[in-house]
């Protein structure tokens, strides 16, 4: 297992990260603890929870899972989701965070988070309000690193300014969607994240499980999948020629004698901007799988073959601007230059 620096932090984290989504949902207390095991046995120290994956469920097998390994493990979990029918159950109010972060504490059985993420967009509290508050939890000990999930590039830039501004806590992660065939951060949140030094680390790397092997290209259903279940599969973000990324992974994975869940999963890893990428499973057997593709490197040859089928075209501003450098460049060659 590889270790990568998070962002510009000191934090070192596992470029496979445990997500514990189907903690409750798929597997029970029994499983999730040998998930975990499974996971710590390989060099995982990376697990990605949130305060309501499963009404906290999640968070509290988490914690049990964990028992007298607490050292062994970088926690990370989230806060916005609604956690009660109460006017202040949801967002990222002041009053809100500091309810959720002890209440994640308490369920993970821990005296700090190392990770802790601003969920989602939240427009109607200031950007001001809830980083102030995520300083505070910083000093007071509560939790150690922020960062965010879901946020467009000029809210984060907007975000980071406020921070270096004020001398608050600053963000040393993004949590993007992102895969073989989701790669719209590509244009602005990459190329963001890679100036202010922040981590990347990628959700749904298997795209819903649809680049896992079940699927077969031209379909988005699958019997006993999430696509069948109606859960965590998200296929209206993914590309248009997405059968045919489908079909060059399948093809490519035969070639490489590797799974197509280790293929793809590998490609987001190979990434030279990604630090960790976040893999889910239902049990220990499927788990153990999927960590196959920990500790090597896709071929030349792979690599550029995924990369070429996956590339998406770039939008306005940056393709009018691409052809800028070489005008600039070919001032030199100018009568009299």
């Amino acid at each position: 297992m590889d270790y990568r620096r998070l962002g510009r932090a000191g934090l070192k984290v596992s470029e496979i990260c445990l997500g514990t989504m189907t903690f409750g949902n798929g597997a029970d207390q029994d499983e999730a603890s040998r998930m975990v095991g499974t996971a710590l046995d390989a060099g995982v120290n990376f697990f990605d929870s949130a305060n309501s994956y499963v009404g906290g469920v999640s968070e509290t097998m988490l914690g049990e899972a964990l028992k007298g390994r607490r050292q062994d493990a970088v926690v990370a979990s989230k806060v916005f989701n609604p956690m009660g029918g109460r006017p202040n159950d949801s967002g990222m109010s002041r009053l809100h965070i500091k309810q959720q972060v002890e209440d994640s504490l308490r369920r993970l059985q821990t005296d700090y988070i190392d990770v802790y993420y601003i969920h989602h967009v939240d427009v109607q509290t200031p950007l001001e309000e809830m980083l102030r508050a995520f300083d505070d939890l910083v000093r007071q000990g509560k939790i150690l690193y922020t960062a965010c999930s879901n946020y467009e590039t000029w809210r984060l830039m907007e975000a980071l300014w406020l921070s270096d501004t004020h001398g608050w806590a600053r963000f040393d992660a993004y949590q993007p969607q992102y895969s073989l065939v989701v790669r719209d951060i590509d244009e602005e949140i990459v190329p963001a994240c890679q100036a202010k030094g922040l981590g990347l680390v990628a959700w749904s790397p298997l795209a819903g499980g649809y680049l896992a092997g079940k699927y077969k290209p031209g379909s988005l259903k699958a019997d006993g999948t999430r696509s069948a279940e109606g859960w965590g599969f998200n296929s209206r973000f993914f590309a248009p020629n997405h059968a045919e990324i489908l079909q060059t992974l399948l093809d490519t994975a035969r070639e490489i004698n590797r799974s197509p869940a280790q293929t793809a999963l590998r490609w987001v890893m190979d990434q030279p901007y990604i630090t960790s990428a976040i893999v889910g499973a239902r049990n220990a057997q499927q788990l153990g799988e999927t960590l196959g593709a920990g500790g090597w490197r896709l071929p030349t040859a792979a690599l550029a073959k995924l990369d070429k089928v996956s590339a998406r075209p770039h939008r306005y501003p940056r393709a009018f601007e691409e052809s800028m450098v070489e005008r600039r460049n070919s001032a030199i060659k100018m009568p009299g230059a």
